[in-house]
């Protein structure tokens, strides 16, 4: 089990432990608190984030600007895939191809859900999506991923 989702786990199951583990993962990673998003389900191979509608966010048609959909994205996937990668090896995101097929507005929500045996080394495509609170996607998004050995 990775260190990271060792972590969660203990936390979790502490009253606001998601929103303690989202906050410690922030400061390790400053860029992602820019959307003040909030980790609900992290396991092998999954991921459950979330991030509220708010003006800081929005663009100049009052909706969530791609920008911020995009850095969801990055940090859903990340997760996903930092809890699921084998010990002996590392991971960087390579590429991302974006699809926006929804305004979006509201609080949204970002599913990353995958086979963890696809993550050998090698590029490694993780398929991702952004619901709005109607459960429509608003975003679908593929991230490739390199893995290589430490």
């Amino acid at each position: 089990m990775s260190k990271t989702l060792a972590i969660y786990n203990r936390l979790s199951k502490l009253p606001y432990g998601n929103r303690i583990f989202t906050r410690a993962l922030t400061l390790k990673t400053p860029y992602f608190s820019t959307i003040h998003p909030l980790i609900t389900d992290v396991r092998p191979g999954f991921c459950v984030t979330e991030m509220k509608d708010r003006h800081s966010i929005r663009n100049h048609l009052s909706t969530i600007h791609a920008g911020a959909l995009c850095n969801l994205c990055e940090l859903t996937g990340g997760l996903a895939v930092e809890v699921s990668v084998p010990s002996e090896l590392r991971w960087i995101p390579k590429e991302m191809t974006v699809k926006y097929i929804k305004k979006a507005k509201g609080k949204l929500t970002g599913i990353c859900s995958f086979d963890p045996a696809i993550l050998k080394p090698g590029d490694v495509a993780v398929p991702l999506e952004i619901k709005d609170t109607s459960g429509d996607v608003v975003l679908a998004a593929t991230i490739m991923f390199y893995l290589s050995k430490r």
